[in-house]
C-alpha cells in the first residue's frame, strides 16, 4: 500500500482497517484515486497532509520525496479476498508447491537441500510385501493392495499408503507424515478406526501398512442408494462415525479432514462397520488450545477454521454435513467455487424446508441443526451427539465415551481458589 512517512493519525476508522489485515492482502493491489478536496463519505480516509507531521523525514531536506508520493485514498467497502486464495497458498506453503495436487514431483538435485528424510521406520518393506493394484489416491500420496510374503502377516491382504520422499520438500511435509504415523500408533484398537500395522521406508518412499476395508467408500454406498439413506440406517452410520470421533477427540486428537470419502466399509455386506481413514491432516490439540492453519475439504470446512481459530469442535461441524447429506442427498452449502463454498460456510444457512426435510423427524432435523451451528460453543460434542434422542435409543450395546467438556471442567476446578471450591461445594 506503498510507503508512509511519519505517523499516521490513529482513528477509529485506522484502527478497525489495521485489526482486519485480511481486507487487503499483500499480494493485492490497492485501489488509488486522485484526492479530492473533501469527502463527507465515512469509509474514505485519506493520507496524512506532510506538513501535520513537522518532524517528518518528507518535510525536511527533500521536497520532491512530497510531490512524488501522492495521496491515496482507501474505500472501506473493498471486496475481500477469496478465503479459497488463502487455503491455496497455505497449502502451497505448507508442502512446498504452488499447487499441490497439480506439483510435479523433483528429482536428484531439485530436492531441498538440507532435509532429514529419515524417519527410523523399519526397512525391507519389499521383503515382507508384495504390492498389487492401486485402490485409491491423494494429493501426496497413494494406496494401494498388498498381501504379506512372511511373518504375522504372511498371506493376509493388507492395505499400504505410498508416501514419496520427493514430495516431502518442506520440513512440514515431513513432520507431517512422522505426525501420522504417530497418531495412528497412538489411537488404534477402536472397532471403527481402520488398523494400523507397521511403518516401513527406504531411500524413494514411506509405507504405512494397515487393514484392508474392501466395502468402498460411504459416499459411493450413498450413491448407490440413490442418494440418501433413510433415518434408521443414517443413525447406524452416524452412530459409528461419532464413537471414533469422540474416541480421536478423548485422546487428543482432531481428524480436520472429516468427510464420506474417509470412511470405508469392511466388506461389501449392508451391515459391514465403518471404519475412519487418512490421518494426513490430523493433529493433536489440547482442550483449551486453538489451531490455526486453515487444512480441510471445501464443502465440509467449518466456518471458525477460516477465521483461523478452532478445535475439535470442527470435526463435529463436518459430522453435521455429513448427517445433512445422508439424510437429504444435497449438501447443505454449496456454489460453483471454492470461494461461494466459503462465503456460504461463513454467510448462508442451510435449508430445512424442500423435500425430504419436512417428512422427517423433530428428532433428526435438530440433530444437524445443533451440529451445524456457527457458533462453535453451542455445537453439541460428539458424546453430546450420541445422547442426543435421535440416537439415544439406537445404540444400547455401546457405551457413551468420556466428553471432553468434562476433562476442561475438572481442570478448571483444579485451577480454582479455594473460596471457589467451596462455593461450589456448596
Amino acid at each position: 500500500m506503498g510507503i508512509c512517512h511519519g505517523k499516521p493519525i490513529e482513528t477509529q476508522q485506522s484502527q478497525r482497517e489495521t485489526n482486519n489485515p485480511s481486507e487487503f492482502p499483500s499480494d493485492h493491489p490497492t485501489p488509488t484515486k486522485p484526492p479530492k478536496a473533501s469527502s463527507k463519505f465515512p469509509f474514505y480516509s485519506p493520507s496524512p497532509l506532510p506538513n501535520w507531521f513537522k518532524n517528518s523525514p518528507s518535510s525536511n531536506s527533500n521536497p520532491s520525496s512530497v510531490s512524488s508520493t501522492p495521496l491515496r485514498i482507501f474505500k472501506r467497502p473493498f471486496p475481500p479476498p477469496s478465503p479459497a486464495k488463502h487455503i491455496r497458498a497455505l497449502l502451497a506453503r505448507r508442502h512446498g508447491s504452488v499447487k499441490p495436487n497439480e506439483a510435479a514431483i523433483p528429482e536428484g538435485s531439485e530436492c531441498e537441500v538440507g532435509l532429514d528424510k529419515s524417519f527410523g521406520f523399519a526397512k525391507q518393506f519389499s521383503a515382507h510385501y508384495e504390492l498389487s493394484d492401486e485402490v485409491g489416491r491423494g494429493h501426496f500420496g497413494y494406496t494401494c493392495s498388498a498381501k504379506g510374503k512372511k511373518g504375522a502377516f504372511k498371506g493376509v491382504d493388507v492395505a499400504v499408503k505410498v508416501i514419496p520422499k520427493a514430495k516431502m520438500t518442506t520440513a512440514i511435509a515431513i513432520e507431517d507424515v512422522r505426525r501420522e504415523v504417530k497418531i495412528l500408533r497412538a489411537l488404534t484398537g477402536h472397532k471403527n478406526l481402520v488398523q494400523f500395522y507397521e511403518a516401513y521406508e527406504d531411500d524413494a518412499n514411506v509405507y504405512i501398512v494397515m487393514e484392508l476395508c474392501k466395502g468402498g467408500e460411504l459416499l459411493d454406498r450413498i450413491l448407490s442408494r440413490g442418494g440418501k439413506y433413510s433415518e434408521e440406517d443414517a443413525r447406524v452410520v452416524m452412530i459409528q462415525i461419532l464413537s471414533v470421533v469422540a474416541f480421536c477427540h478423548l485422546q487428543g486428537v482432531v481428524h480436520r479432514d472429516l468427510k464420506p470419502e474417509n470412511f470405508l466399509f469392511t466388506s461389501k455386506d449392508d451391515n459391514s462397520s465403518l471404519k475412519a481413514i487418512d490421518f494426513g491432516l490430523s493433529d493433536y490439540v489440547k482442550p483449551d488450545e486453538r489451531l490455526n492453519d486453515i487444512v480441510g475439504s471445501a464443502y465440509y470446512v467449518a466456518p471458525e477454521v477460516l477465521h483461523r481459530s478452532y478445535g475439535t469442535e470442527a470435526d463435529m461441524w463436518s459430522i453435521g454435513v455429513i448427517a445433512y447429506i445422508l439424510l437429504c442427498g444435497s449438501r447443505p452449502f454449496w456454489a460453483r467455487t471454492e470461494s461461494g463454498i466459503f462465503r456460504a460456510v461463513l454467510k448462508a444457512d442451510p435449508s430445512f424446508d424442500e423435500a425430504p426435510w419436512p417428512s422427517l423427524s423433530v428428532d433428526a432435523k435438530d440433530f444437524v441443526k445443533r451440529l451445524l451451528n456457527k457458533d462453535y460453543r453451542k455445537r453439541l460434542t460428539a458424546a453430546q451427539a450420541l445422547s442426543h434422542p435421535w440416537l439415544v435409543n439406537h445404540h444400547d450395546d455401546m457405551r457413551i465415551p468420556l466428553d471432553m467438556i468434562i476433562h476442561k471442567l475438572v481442570k478448571a476446578y483444579i485451577c480454582s481458589s479455594s473460596l471457589r471450591k467451596s462455593a461450589l461445594r456448596i
